[in-house]
Formats: C-alpha cells, structure tokens, sequence
C-alpha cells in the first residue's frame, strides 16, 4: 500500500526537469498559498511528474509544495490568476488545499527510532486529521478536499483482505467521515467490507483512535505516535516483533476491500467500474509508443474470426418455442386478451398470443477472453503480431457478445486494450525489460474480466516462455483461476526453455502465428461446447 507519508516529505527533494510552460501555475499558486496557510515563507511548483511520484508533496525543510500538473491537464486551459479558476481543476486544486493542510498543521515529526510500522499507521492517521483542522479553519474548502480522495486512494491500497489493510482504509476513508469530508453514504459499501474483515468491535476500538487523533494539537508527535502504537495492538500487530508493516502476499487475488474501494472511486469519478480500471494511469501506455492503422489484412482476419465466432454460437440448433404476433402455432389465450385489450386501448399491440415450435440456436453465454503478453526481451518476435492480435480479437467480439481484453507486462503492466473497447488503432506493444510485472497482469485482467466470477464463459490466455521471478506466487494465482473454473491457456516459444506451470494447458508454439490462431481456436471452441 501507498504510504500516506509519501505526501510530506524531509528533505529538499529533486526540482522536476520539465517546468516549460508552467511558470504562471506555480506563481499564482505561490500567491495564493498565505490565503490557504496564513504562512507567508511557501513557495508551489506545478510541473509534470512533479511531487515525486506522488499525486502531491510537501516538503517541510524547503518549505515548498510540488503539484504533479497531470492533474491540470494542458496549461491554457484557465488563466490560473482569476479566482474561478479552480472550478476548471478541482482535483488540482483539491491537491493543493490537501497539501496547505500539511504545511498548516502537520508541525510533527516523527521521533527517532520509531518502528516502521507505527510511523506508517500515525502518517495515515495524519491525513484525516489534517484535513479536519483545515475544514474547521475554512469551512469552503470541504468541496475541493473531497475532489483529491478519488487521487490519492486506489484500489491497489487493499490488494488483500486482512486486518492490516482493512484498517488503512478506515484510516484513508472511514475517518474521512467524522473528519466531515465526505459522508457516511458515500462510503456505505467500503464501511460494509471494512466491518466483514475486522468485525464491529475492533472497528468502533479504531474509531475511538482516529477520533481522539482529530484532537491532538498539531505538534503533538507523542500522541499520535501513541495512538499508532494504540492501534498496531487493537490489529495484533506487536511493534517490536513485526518493527516493519505487513508485506503483501502476491499470489493472493484482491478481495472485497478492493472491490468496495473500486466501487466507490468508480461512482466518484461517474464510471463503471470496468471502465475505472481500465482508465487508470498507471496501466496507460509510455508516451513513445506507436499508434497505426490497421492493414486490410489484419481488417481481413477481424471479419474471419467473427465469423467464426458467429457459427460457433449457432452451429448447432436445438429445439425450442418461438413466440409470435400471427398463427400457425398454439393459441395461447391469456396473451391473446392481453393482445385484444390492447387494441382496444388505441395501443400497439406487444403481446405474442402463438407459440410454435422451431428448431433455434442455444443460448450461449458471453465469452471473456483476456490475452496476457510477455513483453519482456526474449518475447521480442512476439511483440508485433500479438498488438495486432489484440485489434483483431477485440472488433471479432464486437458483435459476438464477447469481451476481450488484452494487457502487456514487462518490468511494469501495459494494458494494451481494454474491454468494451473497439479501438481504431492498432498499438504497437514495446518492450518492457524483465518479467516481473505477472502477477499484477493476471490481477489485472480478474479485475476487468471477473475470471473468478462463475455463471458466464471464461478463458485467459498467456503469451510467454515462463521464465518469471515469481513462480510460486504465479502459480498461486494460475490455480486459483483453475479452480473458479476459468481455464488457463499456456502458449509458450518452442525454441525457448522456460518454466511450465500446472493447472494450464500449455502449448509449444513454432512462431507467432500459431500463437494467434490456438488464442481463436480456444475461443471457438469454448463457445462451441458452452
């Protein structure tokens, strides 16, 4: 999980290399800053991939608070001099009062020697209770603090369901609550998740924390440090055994505490939540690259597949009732009243009074395929036929009530093409250096797929030789999938050892080509014999 303290920094931190075109943000911000503060010594840069890494940071000993102008967007979108600027950049805007907070009344350090643990638990503490002091010093800025939870919370801040975890987000979210930040029913579900983990006693044990942390004075270290150690014993969390927090298991699935968050940033931002996690920065594409037409090739192959897709959904008919408006077939007669008293009524006539017998397509149930690929270096001669792979796949489901999915991984995760999606243009996938990205790709698709989820048709395919850092957490994940029923397709290089997994049916691949055509033919034959 993110640590909360990543937005208050020591240190002077590293100037961003990029201000061009920013100047007039970080000036009227610098400006504007007392107003928000009431200190006169801070300075603000707005800058790309300032803060960071983070969303924003303060930085105590510069005296200086860096906003990542990602969040702005472009730098003429409003002249950042008039006041009903922040209308246009509430988020932005929202990072900065949040950062004001920090440099208003975080006057606190954290004492020598301090466990890790403890310290992390007092940060988080930290966030509401900040947030709750500039609230009550300006009541108007209640709004702009709102816009920066969808920002700085992501479901990644509760990858699994224990006690640790559910209790950072009662900190980041539930405190948020008597903070008056935001309201009891906007985080309804996320409380409900939180209590399944923790139960109602230790979650009232942890709101009597966070309450009496909304009172303590802003430089008062040796409370809150007093209430981290509090809470570490209300999770069983023994300090000076386990000194470090929680590590996180990586072959554990996300549970409900994700879901819960992912729902709720999800109705914040007004998306579903398939369409919020595809959306998220962090699996956008680098900026270098390529984005081309498709070839009437590829075009070509789309139509193949869709056709094939189509028969399989209808190859073989079975008997079944039809019902319709005229005879032949069997009266029936309270639809055949229903369709009389609506033409009485002046109305159109819906209802269908015959029945016959016909011989129609079984029902099948949508297909949701996702395509993991290796996008590390040994992959190289993968990389180009499995990005057009993605194109194809992705306009054959377009009218085959399926869903496809297609998520690169390297060093980190790429999502290539994301559901519901039919793209334009076909990205070109690059190379990611290592391999050590698995695990986050297969959670991923689970996320944008419901893999786990039974009642519909479900299939993931893997594009790569198998040599991962993380086998064991991989094959964790691999037979969790294998046993929610959703099948693993293994399609590894021929001419590259590697490892092989179990609970997958694994294929030796001759060249990409192969690799592309065992992906369709899984997929028809998954709806063939649904």
């Amino acid at each position: 999980m993110p640590n909360p303290s990543t937005h208050r920094r020591s240190g002077s931190g590293t100037s961003p290399a990029n201000t061009s075109g920013w100047s007039a943000w970080s000036d009227a911000w610098t400006r504007h800053v007392p107003i928000l503060t009431g200190r006169e010594d801070l300075s603000v840069t707005v800058a790309p991939d300032a803060a960071g890494g983070a969303a924003a940071c303060f930085y105590p000993d510069a005296r200086r608070i860096e906003i990542d102008a990602t969040h702005i967007g472009d730098p003429d979108i409003t002249d950042p001099y008039r006041a009903g600027h922040k209308r246009l950049v509430p988020t932005a805007y929202g990072l900065l009062v949040h950062e004001a907070a920090h440099a208003t009344h975080s006057l606190w350090t954290t004492p020598p020697n301090t466990p890790p643990v403890v310290a992390a638990v007092a940060d988080m503490l930290e966030e509401s209770r900040v947030e709750n002091r500039q609230r009550g010093r300006r009541r108007g800025d209640r709004k702009w603090l709102r816009h920066t939870i969808t920002t700085l919370l992501d479901p990644g801040d509760a990858p699994v369901d224990d006690a640790w975890h559910a209790g950072n987000l009662a900190a980041l979210l539930l405190a948020r609550v008597d903070a008056r930040i935001v309201t009891a029913k906007d985080i309804k579900g996320v409380r409900a998740a939180v209590t399944a983990v923790l139960g109602r006693k230790r979650l009232w044990q942890l709101r009597d924390v966070w309450r009496e942390a909304h009172r303590v004075d802003d430089d008062d270290a040796a409370s809150m440090i007093g209430l981290a150690w509090r809470w570490c014993h209300i999770l069983g969390i023994d300090p000076l055994r386990r000194p470090t927090p929680p590590e996180v298991d990586t072959g554990e699935f996300a549970g409900q505490l994700a879901q819960a968050l992912a729902d709720y940033l999800a109705r914040a931002t007004g998306q579903t939540v398939t369409e919020y996690n595809a959306s998220r920065k962090r699996y956008s594409a680098p900026a270098g690259w390529i984005h081309r037409e498709p070839t009437e090739m590829e075009r070509a192959a789309a139509r193949h597949l869709a056709a094939r897709l189509r028969r399989a959904r209808t190859h073989q008919a079975e008997p079944d009732k039809r019902l319709s408006p005229t005879p032949p077939g069997r009266l029936r007669t309270r639809h055949a009243i229903t369709a009389q008293a609506q033409i009485a009524a002046g109305a159109m006539p819906t209802a269908s009074p015959w029945q016959r017998r016909a011989q129609l397509p079984p029902p099948k149930p949508n297909l949701n395929l996702g395509i993991i690929v290796d996008a590390s270096f040994s992959m190289l001669p993968y990389t180009a036929p499995m990005s057009s792979a993605g194109w194809i796949l992705a306009h054959a489901a377009r009218s085959n009530q399926a869903v496809t999915t297609m998520i690169g991984f390297g060093s980190d995760v790429t999502l290539l093409v994301p559901p519901h999606r039919h793209p334009t243009h076909v990205l070109e996938l690059g190379l990611g250096g290592g391999s050590t990205a698995f695990t986050d790709a297969v959670k991923l698709a689970d996320q944008l797929l419901h893999l786990r989820q039974p009642g519909r048709l479900r299939m993931l395919a893997v594009v790569s030789d198998g040599e991962l850092p993380d086998i064991d957490p991989a094959q964790r994940l691999i037979t969790t999938l294998h046993r929610a029923g959703c099948p693993v397709l293994w399609l590894r290089p021929a001419d590259l050892s590697g490892h092989t997994f179990a609970d997958t049916t694994t294929l030796l691949v001759d060249d990409p080509i192969q690799a592309i055509e065992a992906i369709a033919d899984a997929a028809v034959f998954a709806l063939e014999h649904a």
